[in-house]
């Protein structure tokens, strides 16, 4: 008799099963296989908030085939994914094949090698029944949020709406950011910046007026800003100090769920979804030459820093060997997780550090070498050296007016010959300055007052939410994607290049919310909410007490919001354009329906005319001559066809340009990005080049 280990995916279970051999059947569950029921509410509030679970329509053979192979095996390991919901799915398994939930047969894998998968099965232990619970709570209290609220949305405002503990804050974020944007006042400012040179050096470096009479300035107007100006002519300056110092630049940590996802969306222009599907890929394993099947990373959800002493160890020898023992610094690097972090698992890093990028290369899809890179730098960025930076501050006086110029330069690299991190907002870059002392006079190339303004806050990014989420406790690792994809599903969200802006319906759902349920929108409750879910994983919080205190609650403030709207509906007002109604002349409106945006005509219901939005393109069809439209697939994905398609058929997924082929005078397509190629798609033709080179 063999034994059987049951995972989640396919791919986890090819690789694991070439590491336990043929004394083991390594057996895919394909997630959950019981879950609440779709139809009904399927929780008995009554009863202690009892779930009635049932089996995952479509997955009654996979059911029978687990249940015939767990009778004959010796013994039946759970080895479903090392998080809560891996918890649940194994705490499932064992109530539909009829498994002690005492027994010894729980194990984990915080990576899928050959020591990772030897470590967890030489350490089996019981289902944790705590974090089975954490699950079902967060599961119920979900449930019950969704199917009480979204029912009072589709009355109130429309039907197919659905909320969300966690995607009703997020929407609520996005609004507020926006209404900040809508009321922001901007205000006019003005600063004075000098150009100079040096005895040292004929190229000039910038210093900008700090203070006047030994007093900080501010300046508000183009008339004071004249003035200044005024006193400065003919101005001597001079260097009255000169302080230097050094910088030292820490690393920064390896990544968490939430990190690598900002750091992705910042550097690589991934969604969080795209981000999260690469890095389970390289989790489960993947072919590499020579190798056979193997997990390339840790366990891609987690919030802990911790870093095992055996992947420190081999870090240090890749440094050491790539760039020298000074790069390696004199003490360990321990980087602190956050205090509500699990750490469960380790740090998002290279299950094998010696395996670098370059190695699996060929052995990897794009989008997979991509984020390994990431993960793989950042990592043994995070055990090299500080960075040392020779820093200067320079203070100029010109006729009782004070110039501040700064800059640096490196005096040692450390951890940024191998990486650093992308900003979400870039600040001003220091230059490097000349060799300056004190006493010298400097020659003035130029000098100037420049008008700027104040700038509102900008809209959110997936990057920028993420943080926001994770910052304010909302929401875990598992669930930044998911959040983000069902808000822009659901159409109350819409991205603006790599921004997230609002829908209407968005506003006006959240208004309503905020009017009707504010704790389900408020930041902090919901925050709390997450805190007892952590509690009770702990085991210092009963589940089902829990869920009773949320929902004495939100029962009295649902049948309060009932009460205050009854005989009420919400409006979701429509979007203006100037396209004209070719059926009725009037002008056509922007309205969000089931399937996303469309135009109507705002002689509705007296004019029933309605059209899709469609954006043309540079360029015309390679095959018919005519325009090209922007479309998006059924999954959001952008991609371009012919106006008179489906009689024509042309469709690609390259960005129509402006340019034309040399050859044939055809457009010419981008394809994969700014460090791409122009194409032709014309038949026959097989033009390209490289972007740069036009």
């Amino acid at each position: 008799m063999s034994n059987l280990v049951i995972v989640e995916s396919p791919a986890k279970a090819k690789t694991i099963k070439k590491y336990l051999g043929n004394n083991f059947e390594v057996v895919a569950s394909m997630g959950h296989i019981r879950d609440l029921p779709k139809s009904k509410f399927g929780v008995d509030i009554d009863n202690g908030f009892q779930p009635q679970y049932i089996e995952i329509k479509g997955k009654e053979e996979l059911i029978d085939k687990l249940t015939k192979l767990s009778k004959k095996s010796e013994q039946v390991y759970l080895a479903t994914d090392p998080d809560r919901e891996g918890e649940a799915i194994s705490w499932h398994l064992a109530q539909i094949l009829g498994l002690d939930t005492n027994e010894v047969n729980r194990v984990a894998f915080n990576e899928i090698t050959k020591s990772g998968v030897e470590t967890g099965m030489s350490n089996p232990r019981k289902i944790d029944i705590d974090l089975v619970n954490a699950q079902q709570a967060r599961r119920i209290l979900d449930r019950i949020v969704g199917y009480k609220l979204s029912p009072f949305l589709w009355k109130k405002v429309r039907r197919g709406l659905s909320a969300g503990r966690v995607q009703s804050v997020a929407v609520r974020l996005i609004v507020d950011r926006e209404n900040e944007i809508r009321e922001f006042v901007t205000q006019e400012y003005w600063s004075i910046d000098a150009k100079l040179t040096a005895h040292s050096s004929k190229k000039a470096f910038s210093a900008k007026l700090s203070a006047v009479d030994g007093k900080k300035i501010e300046l508000h107007t183009k008339e004071e800003t004249d003035e200044i100006l005024k006193k400065l002519d003919n101005a001597e300056f001079t260097v009255s100090d000169v302080k230097k110092s050094i910088h030292k630049k820490s690393p920064y940590a390896p990544f968490t769920t939430s990190t690598m996802q900002q750091e992705a969306s910042r550097r690589l222009g991934f969604q969080a979804r795209r981000t999260m599907k690469a890095a389970q890929e390289l989790y489960e394993g993947v072919e590499v030459e020579n190798m056979g099947v193997v997990g390339l990373i840790t366990y891609m959800r987690t919030d802990s820093l911790r870093i095992s002493n055996e992947a420190r160890t081999a870090a240090y020898n890749y440094i050491e060997e790539k760039y020298g023992k000074e790069y390696i610094p004199e003490k360990p690097r321990i980087y602190k997780s956050k205090s509500n972090s699990q750490d469960a698992h380790e740090a998002i890093r290279p299950s094998i550090p010696e395996l670098t990028p370059e190695k699996v290369k060929g052995n990897l899809t794009n989008d997979q070498y991509k984020l390994y890179k990431l993960i793989w730098e950042r990592f043994i960025a995070s055990q090299m050296s500080n960075a040392l930076l020779d820093t200067v501050s320079v203070d100029i006086l010109a006729n009782d007016c004070n110039f501040k110029a700064t800059g640096y330069s490196v005096k040692f690299d450390g951890f940024t010959a191998l990486y650093e991190e992308t900003k979400d907002e870039q600040g001003e870059e220091n230059s490097v300055l000349p060799k300056l002392s004190k006493g010298e006079v400097l020659k003035l190339k130029s000098l100037d007052g420049n008008q700027h303004f104040t700038q509102p806050p900008a809209r959110f990014t997936e990057a920028t939410l993420i943080k926001t989420l994770e910052e304010n406790g909302i929401g875990r690792p598992s669930t930044y994607a998911p959040t983000i994809t069902t808000i822009i599903q659901h159409l109350y969200v819409e991205r603006e290049g790599k921004q997230l802006k609002p829908t209407s319906l968005g506003e006006v759902t959240t208004e309503l919310m905020k009017e009707q349920f504010k704790p389900i929108v408020d930041v902090k409750f919901t925050a709390g909410m997450e805190n007892q879910l952590d509690e009770v994983e702990l085991g210092k919080k009963d589940w089902v007490e829990t869920l009773s205190d949320f929902y004495d609650d939100f029962k009295k403030t649902l049948e309060s919001a009932e009460k205050n709207m009854e005989g009420k509906r919400v409006r979701v007002p429509d979007e203006k354009t100037d396209i004209i109604c070719d059926v009725c002349g009037k002008e056509m409106v922007i309205k969000i329906g089931k399937f996303g945006k469309f135009l109507a005509c705002s002689g509705f219901p007296e004019c029933t005319n309605t059209k899709k939005i469609v954006q043309e393109t540079p360029g015309e069809c390679p095959l018919c001559g005519k325009k090209i439209l922007q479309k998006k697939s059924k999954r959001g994905k952008k991609y371009y066809g012919c106006e008179d398609n489906p009689k024509c058929g042309f469709m690609t997924w390259n960005v129509p340009t402006k340019h034309k082929c040399p050859n044939c005078n055809s457009t010419l397509f981008q394809k994969g990005g700014k460090s791409g190629k122009l194409v032709c798609e014309k038949t026959g033709c097989k033009f390209e080049k490289a972007v740069k080179d036009e």
